[in-house]
């Protein structure tokens, strides 16, 4: 080592280090937060891997993604040249026959804790084994999904929120075994795809679940008791409390089957009444009607995801 290195190059070097250590992505899941995520880490120069189940799935949503990048460039908040870039790192797969490849695994399926835990056992076998896995869970305890694999020290929590090229935040939620050095890294990482990392407790919600889902309910309950319409509820808490929107396009916009599973895990694991999903929320589910992502939810779409004045 040369005698003229200074100590704040040595540890520039290692902050460095960390945040390089991650250069390829593999992303379980190309749902709309699969998709959000894959753009963010590919619009930082980072390679991904997008995986679904079928080859149906897969195309759709590669479709989709396309589609969402050309309305933001409607908007003048991308360029085609952006677009073209962002997607040709960028690989889609329904084979984890390369998992072995990268060097951060994130799982972005539904939030059921039976298939996230059989993921992660199953990529366990499959992946290198310095890969951290990644939950993008919002409910679910990491540190049960954790013991599914033999590297525990390597398992955190991202829980990014929709849409993700557009929310700063992402909960770094570590689990009761996961490593100081795995926190870097990811904290590291998080920060090279221009994300804020708060650090959370492992808890049913962590923060912003916890915080948003009995304002989503309760608006839902005022809308079922006759007291103003959706459009006028919504009004409301975005000119009163300064919200960018109100809690029931925000609602559509998460995806009302993801608000409903949300609830439900908050009301069976902490038992109280702010969180038992409100009778409206499980009768559009039922029907299929999920917000923003289907069409219909609280409000009608277009296919551009504009509400329809009606």
């Amino acid at each position: 080592m040369s005698e003229n290195l200074k100590l704040e190059d040595l540890l520039g070097r290692t902050k460095t280090t960390d945040a390089e250590y991650i250069n390829s992505v593999a992303i379980i899941g190309a749902g709309v937060m699969g998709q959000g995520i894959a753009q963010t880490i590919s619009a930082a120069g980072i390679e991904v891997m997008l995986v679904e189940k079928s080859i149906e799935q897969l195309e759709k949503a590669e479709q989709e993604l396309s589609d969402s990048i050309d309305r933001e460039i409607k908007r003048w908040a991308m360029t085609s040249s952006e677009k073209k870039a962002i997607l040709s790192r960028i690989k889609w797969e329904v084979s984890l026959d390369t998992i072995q490849d990268y060097d951060i695994i994130i799982e972005a399926v539904d939030e059921i804790f039976e298939l996230k835990a059989e993921i992660f056992s199953k990529l366990d076998e499959l992946a290198n084994t310095e890969a951290i896995f990644v939950s993008n869970t919002s409910t679910l305890s990491l540190t049960k999904i954790a013991e599914t694999t033999k590297r525990q020290d390597k398992i955190i929590g991202m829980h990014f929120l929709n849409p993700v090229p557009k929310v700063s935040l992402v909960e770094l939620v570590k689990c009761l075994h996961t490593s100081n050095e795995t926190v870097e890294r990811v904290k590291a990482f998080a920060a090279r795809i221009g994300k804020v990392p708060v650090e959370v407790y492992e808890y049913p919600g962590f923060v912003t679940t916890r915080a948003i889902v009995p304002l989503l309910n309760e608006a839902m309950y005022i809308l079922l008791e006759g007291v103003a319409t959706a459009k006028d509820i919504d009004i409301a808490m975005k000119l009163g409390y300064n919200f960018q929107q109100g809690p029931l396009e925000m609602a559509d916009s998460m995806g009302l089957d993801e608000v409903l599973a949300w609830m439900e895990t908050l009301w069976k694991t902490l038992g109280e009444p702010r969180y038992r999903a409100c009778p409206i929320l499980r009768k559009l589910v039922r029907e299929r009607k999920l917000g923003r992502k289907t069409g219909e939810g609280f409000y009608k779409y277009d296919l551009n995801g504009k509400i329809i004045e009606i």
